[in-house]
């Protein structure tokens, strides 16, 4: 047994419902986040959608984070807000504010640390660099917490669920959407953002397209547009141009893992997340990790669940607990972006949580002597299987396995 609290690295959603589970566990918890108030992207995202599963109400995201937040208080966890964790040493949290450098002796860590938008520069598009380039997340920034229109004549590159949020926002808000402009064969968000943001305001989706350069000196003037062949090459005499004061980047998030890299913990290169073992345990004794920062999620209330998942382990960590060895390790066939765990123990049942990398159908999933068929799998869904521990027959791997044929 010990004293020493919990601490969660982050006051994103996913911190917050880890810092509540901890709580509940009879662990005494400290949330370290840098923001001024918590929530992290939830505080900015003001349209409905969230919690439908895990509070059973649909919520804003301000009132998702609001709850979230509240739930925390009321348990007892204690807030460092507008500190900023300078690194992770073992189980010692070393934190600067304006009270100055201190360390922070822990029993249990949770890494929280959520994820950022992929940039114009990992993109590598020809062109000049004009002013009326964006993230996504940027400008809904500007949008919905500043009270700034980015532009007035838009194209959004890449269909991730941000991009298609902020292609019905900016319209609402008397922008002109010209296109959502994606590069793969099929859209990067959910089906319902499709319907609800695209098609209910007549905004074109260009499938196997890609934005090839961008005209303009001071500003954007222009994108030209082209369709991309199935090695992503533009095919000579498919590009048009379209006028537009402003390009919105809505091309993929990537965890934010530096902390856990200088703590010593593994990422794992498919999804540059943190790998973690069934009880969301990283490669460093005593570290836990969840939620965007762990791989990113398509629904705030899936982040939950993990979450809660990993504050209540790190509890039972702090307490004494201690875990069965997680010596199997969980192999990917190739068939799947990433998987989540890497590693179980085969002596309880085992969540495990994937996203395909090509559209399937009727496809089924295995794991040792577990199989579930699925009617649809599409990549830009994570899915999950619940495998009984005697699936796991092979002490050795398990391989995750994806068999197509019906």
């Amino acid at each position: 047994m010990t004293d020493k609290p919990v601490v969660i690295v982050g006051g994103g959603p996913a911190g917050l419902i880890a810092a509540t589970a901890a709580a509940e566990q009879g662990a005494n918890v400290i949330l370290v986040d840098r923001e001024k108030h918590a929530g992290g992207i939830l505080n900015q995202c003001i349209h409905t959608g969230f919690g439908l599963a895990f509070y059973k109400e649909e919520l804003t995201g301000p009132e998702f984070a609001e709850r979230a937040a509240a739930s925390a208080l009321v348990k007892g966890v204690k807030f460092m807000n507008e500190t900023s964790v300078l690194s992770v040493s073992g189980k010692t949290v070393s934190v600067i504010n304006e009270h100055g450098v201190s360390d922070i002796d822990a029993g249990a860590v949770v890494l929280c640390t959520g994820c950022r938008e992929r940039p114009r520069g990992a993109l590598h598009i020809p062109g000049t660099r004009p002013a009326g380039v964006y993230t996504a997340g940027l400008a809904q920034k500007l949008v919905n917490i500043a009270g700034f229109l980015p532009g007035k004549r838009i194209v959004i590159l890449g269909s991730g669920d941000i991009g298609l949020i902020m292609a019905r926002r900016l319209t609402l808000e008397g922008a002109e959407v010209l296109a959502v402009v994606e590069v793969m064969p099929a859209p990067g968000g959910l089906r319902r953002n499709i319907v609800q943001c695209l098609d209910d305001f007549g905004i074109p989706l260009y499938l196997s397209h890609t934005v090839t350069d961008i005209r303009g000196k001071n500003r954007v003037e222009g994108v030209t547009i082209a369709k991309v062949d199935e090695k992503f090459n533009p095919v000579e005499g498919t590009s048009f141009d379209l006028d537009c004061d402003t390009l919105l980047l809505s091309v993929g998030l990537i965890p934010e893992n530096e902390i856990a890299e200088t703590a010593g913990a593994e990422i794992d290169p498919a999804s540059n997340g943190m790998l973690v073992d069934e009880n969301l345990m990283t490669t460093v004794d005593g570290v836990f990790g969840c939620g965007n920062a762990l791989h990113v999620h398509n629904l705030v209330d899936d982040l939950a669940v993990e979450a809660a998942q990993a504050g209540k382990n790190a509890a039972l960590y702090a307490a004494g607990h201690v875990f069965a060895p997680c010596t199997i390790p969980v192999v990917n066939d190739g068939a799947f972006g990433n998987v989540v765990p890497a590693r179980v123990s085969g002596t309880q049942p085992a969540v495990i949580r994937f996203r395909v990398r090509r559209p399937q159908k009727g496809a089924a999933v295995s794991v040792g002597t577990f199989s579930k068929r699925f009617a649809h799998l599409q990549p830009n869904t994570m899915e999950s299987v619940t495998v009984p521990a005697d699936a796991f027959t092979d002490k050795k791997e398990a391989v995750l396995c994806l068999n197509n044929t019906l």
